[in-house]
């Protein structure tokens, strides 16, 4: 089972669609288990589950004591390939009674490895923040994909975050890599976005040679508890996240 983060402690850069398209795409080939870990929950509310507050992660996770149920328990199917792990808005008080446990930092690590048999594929949709549940996301993820808007204030948080994930890699998760920057809301009619892809193809971070565009069909599809993909399989953004999965499968590969 390989996981991966999509993380960025900035908001608003398209974390929770491009966790559920991606998810959509990958599952075409592998069995794929979505975590939401995101307190405002929102990939939970894109995939068309309303009812999370009866059963989701905070119930797996606890607070100051471990939770109630296991991973297994809360996971809900999507599609034959495709499940996930719904949040709801009780993770909030999550981090806050995590903060006190011993290992802390390997607490989601070590619910994942329950069910390390029945999926390949693990995508976590993370929250906007370097908070104590994203901070375990990156200790459980073999890789993680950075969303970014293509916006030099962005750009300047994003290295912020970067040496982030370089301290957590150095002191909680060897392993961890950083599959690549993700530009999003992209337009290449804009100079600015030009200028700023150019700053971070200089910058030596990975970049990943796929662009994700700004599209009103993405919160569309959203809305209707779908991914662009199977709402608009058309769609100029439905092909470039399905390069995307065709990227993200390649990098897979070279970790089996």
């Amino acid at each position: 089972m390989i996981t991966i983060a999509i993380a960025n402690h900035k908001g608003g850069v398209g974390k929770s669609a491009t966790a559920h398209a991606l998810a959509e795409g990958l599952a075409n080939r592998h069995r794929v288990l979505l975590v939401d870990l995101d307190p405002q929950s929102s990939l939970t509310a894109n995939c068309g589950i309303t009812d999370s507050a009866e059963r989701n992660l905070s119930d797996v996770l606890g607070t100051t004591s471990a939770g109630r149920f296991t991973l297994k328990d809360i996971i809900r199917p999507l599609s034959e390939r495709l499940h996930i792990a719904p949040a709801d808005i009780a993770l909030s008080a999550t981090e806050l009674g995590i903060a006190s446990r011993y290992g802390r930092e390997n607490i989601l690590k070590k619910a994942l490895a329950q069910v390390s048999k029945n999926y390949d594929v693990v995508l976590i949709d993370c929250a906007p923040s370097l908070s104590l549940l994203t901070i375990n996301a990156l200790v459980a993820a073999n890789g993680v994909i950075v969303p970014t808007q293509p916006q030099q204030t962005d750009i300047r948080a994003l290295k912020l975050f970067i040496d982030s994930v370089t301290q957590i890699k150095a002191e909680l998760n060897p392993e961890l890599q950083i599959i690549g920057i993700l530009p999003t809301f992209y337009d290449a009619r804009l100079t600015h976005h030009q200028q700023a892809v150019e700053m971070l193809r200089s910058s030596g971070l990975p970049l990943m040679s796929v662009y994700i565009g700004r599209s009103v069909r993405i919160a569309d599809a959203a809305s209707m508890g779908k991914s662009i993909i199977t709402h608009d399989p058309t769609n100029a953004q439905t092909e470039n996240y399905l390069k995307l999965t065709s990227e993200i499968e390649t990098w897979l590969r070279k970790q089996n």
